[in-house]
């Protein structure tokens, strides 16, 4: 059992921890305060190579995994959580090509985002269809040998600045899971348009958008893989194989949001001496590492079980208890973080309020902590998940 990163890793984490340090930390505050996507720290990823870790190198990228993509996002998250989730944006719509996209699709579409040409988004959720993702109402009917989709897609990140967006569509409404279908659409095509941004209680430096398909008309080229039906099993291998790295912004965050509460225990004082010499202060950061150091262990475990193709249907347990663990730890940091700053961390002065609101959406996106718990229970009662 092998605990120790790799060289590629360690440059890969030390080139985020110094981005994250020279260029997020800075602009974290105004990007929550300002509600506009970071176009500055996307081009800073992009500088230094972080945007294709998860693409092949055959198509662009660096190949370099799911692992490293996670020591990224947790470098980046320290200081600003919604720059972890930049980051993350550069695998989550590639990844359904990646598993299902015919040759010309992967050389068209993955190097553009690879190499920062092209910004993409990930289209699942819709008003009607949260967790239940089987239940789209979004349709692509065929007409000749195109597509024509009409539907609307709900919270999805990055909407606002998308150059293409990979969309799922129901070709078959009789057929459930089996009826739906992935779709590569460029967001300058005629009857796409945002219909409107969401007013968030955190991560806001990356905008949520509605985007709404009014017979939106695609080739044939653009059904991921050029086979219908195959879409949702392509969303939940995305949603699979990138849960680790949405536990890894949650260890990040909470990193960051304890380091700060400690360094201002050590400065603050009552009763005469710093509030870090109080017994009951020290123990809330024992209780934080201890939670952020399993965390760790369990989003780098999930993230390697992807690196070696073990994120299917049998595998997915492993990477839902990471995630559900991971994010539920980060909101308990950030709360007792904020606690040991008593009023000042409730004030927008320090970075902890912030830290909060975010980390109370990581318990929700891409599957709830409680669809979690389902894909884990069923995996125990199935016997996929055994304790010999």
């Amino acid at each position: 059992m092998q605990f120790e990163l790799s060289e590629e890793q360690r440059l890969i984490q030390e080139t985020a921890r110094r981005i994250a340090k020279e260029r997020v930390a800075p602009r974290a505050a105004e990007m929550d305060v300002s509600e506009e996507y970071p176009h500055d720290i996307y081009e800073a990823f992009r500088d230094v190579g972080l945007l294709g870790l998860t693409i092949p190198e055959a198509y662009g990228g660096s190949g370099s995994g799911v692992l490293s993509l996670a020591l990224a996002v947790e470098e980046v998250a320290k200081y600003c959580c919604a720059s972890g989730l930049v980051l993350l944006l550069s695998a989550l719509p590639t990844q359904p090509i990646v598993f299902g996209g015919s040759e010309d699709q992967k050389n068209q579409w993955l190097e553009q985002v690879a190499t920062g040409a092209a910004k993409a988004a990930f289209c699942l959720t819709e008003p009607n269809s949260g967790s239940d993702a089987s239940a789209l109402e979004t349709r692509a009917v065929r007409d000749g040998d195109d597509y024509v989709l009409n539907g609307e897609k709900m919270y999805i990140s990055g909407g606002t600045v998308a150059d293409f967006v990979v969309a799922f569509a129901k070709t078959d409404s009789s057929s459930g899971p089996k009826g739906i279908s992935g779709f590569i659409v460029p967001t300058d095509s005629p009857g796409f348009s945002v219909a409107g941004q969401d007013r968030k209680m955190g991560v806001r430096g990356v905008p949520t958008a509605n985007l709404v398909f009014k017979d939106v008309r695609v080739g044939p080229d653009l059904l991921i893989g050029g086979e219908e039906g195959k879409g949702f099993n392509q969303a939940m291998l995305t949603l699979n194989s990138l849960r680790p790295v949405v536990g890894a912004r949650g260890v990040g965050l909470a990193e960051g949001a304890m380091t700060y509460a400690l360094n201002f225990a050590r400065d603050r004082e009552a009763f005469g001496k710093p509030i870090a010499d109080l017994q009951a202060i020290q123990f809330m950061f024992a209780d934080m590492a201890i939670q952020i150091e399993a965390a760790r262990l369990l989003v780098y475990q999930g993230a390697w079980l992807v690196d070696q193709g073990k994120y299917r249907r049998e595998n997915a347990s492993m990477l839902s208890i990471a995630k559900a663990f991971a994010t539920e730890m980060a909101v308990k940091v950030a709360s007792d973080a904020l606690q040991v700053l008593g009023a000042q961390g409730y004030m927008m002065d320090h970075p902890l309020e912030r830290h909060y609101r975010d980390a109370r959406q990581l318990t929700i996106v891409e599957g709830t902590s409680q669809i979690q718990r389902v894909v884990i229970a069923r995996a125990l009662m199935e016997r996929e998940l055994v304790y010999p």
